[in-house]
Formats: C-alpha cells, sequence, structure tokens
C-alpha cells in the first residue's frame, strides 16, 4: 500500500483521535459525539487544513494548520501550525516532515508571510526534526493556559 499526502476528511476522524492519544496520552478521551461536532466544525472552516499521511484508509501522521487573516503585513495572512503528530509505528519514516511540508507550501500559497509553530517538548531529537523541516528558533512564544479545573 501506498502513503498519500492529502487533506483529512470526515472518516479520518477514528484514527485522528488515535493519533491525538499518542501525542498527548495523558489527555482525557473525548466524549465521542462532541468530537465529532468539532471536527466536523473544523473541517467545515475556511480557515482550517488537517493534512495527513494516509495509508489503508487511516491517518498515521497528521498536523493543523491554520491561516489567519491579518491588517498588518500589506494584509498577508500568517499560518499556525499545531498539534504534529506521527503514529509511533511509523515514526523514522518522514511522514512528519511531509504532512508539515504540505501545511507550510498551503501557508504560502495562502499568500502568509510566516508559519510558526511552537512545542512544549525539550528534547534535542523533536527540535531537531522541525530545524531539519525549516523551521528556526526566532522569537519567544508566551502562552497562558486556563486552569484544568476552571468552569468552561
Amino acid at each position: 500500500m501506498q502513503i498519500a499526502i492529502r487533506k483529512a476528511g470526515i472518516e479520518h476522524l477514528p484514527s485522528i483521535l488515535a493519533l491525538y492519544a499518542q501525542l498527548n496520552p495523558d489527555d482525557p478521551r473525548s466524549n465521542a459525539e462532541m468530537a465529532a461536532e468539532t471536527w466536523h466544525r473544523m473541517l467545515g472552516s475556511d480557515l482550517i487544513t488537517v493534512h495527513i499521511a494516509e495509508w489503508g484508509g487511516a491517518a498515521i501522521a497528521s498536523c493543523v494548520v491554520v491561516i489567519v487573516p491579518n491588517l498588518t503585513r500589506n494584509l498577508r495572512p500568517f499560518a499556525l501550525i499545531e498539534n504534529v503528530v506521527a503514529d509511533a509505528r511509523f515514526r523514522g519514516q518522514g511522514l512528519g516532515k511531509r504532512v508539515l511540508h504540505a501545511a507550510v507550501e498551503q501557508a504560502w500559497s495562502a499568500g502568509c508571510y510566516k508559519v510558526m509553530l511552537q512545542t512544549g517538548r525539550k528534547d534535542e531529537a523533536v527540535l531537531g526534526f522541525y530545524g531539519s523541516c525549516g523551521f528556526s528558533r526566532g522569537k519567544t512564544a508566551f502562552e497562558i493556559r486556563r486552569p484544568a479545573h476552571s468552569p468552561t
């Protein structure tokens, strides 16, 4: 079977959730109905694309890219990449790099002036992977997270 790089479809939700379980193993399982609703919203958005490496009908690597309209930089948008993951059984085969490349190419085609991603990982293998994909450690990133016990 051949591995295809493509945009995710409705049918990929189960394999995407399986990938995300590997990405964040300590996260609680999502409610299936709410996950499906969120997935439909994501795939229905003009701003969000989920790129996957597909094998046998399942997503085995994935990343999400969001193209953000912008009023600066001569009205050029920027892109954010999140949730980069490859199935542990397929790591080291360049699939993560291929889905990232698809996301970056989409951003350039959309006229983005920059593409950003963040990682909370500290190990040099992960940081080196992003460097090998063309990303550099430039600006300092800050974030604030809602405490897990806060009401939604």
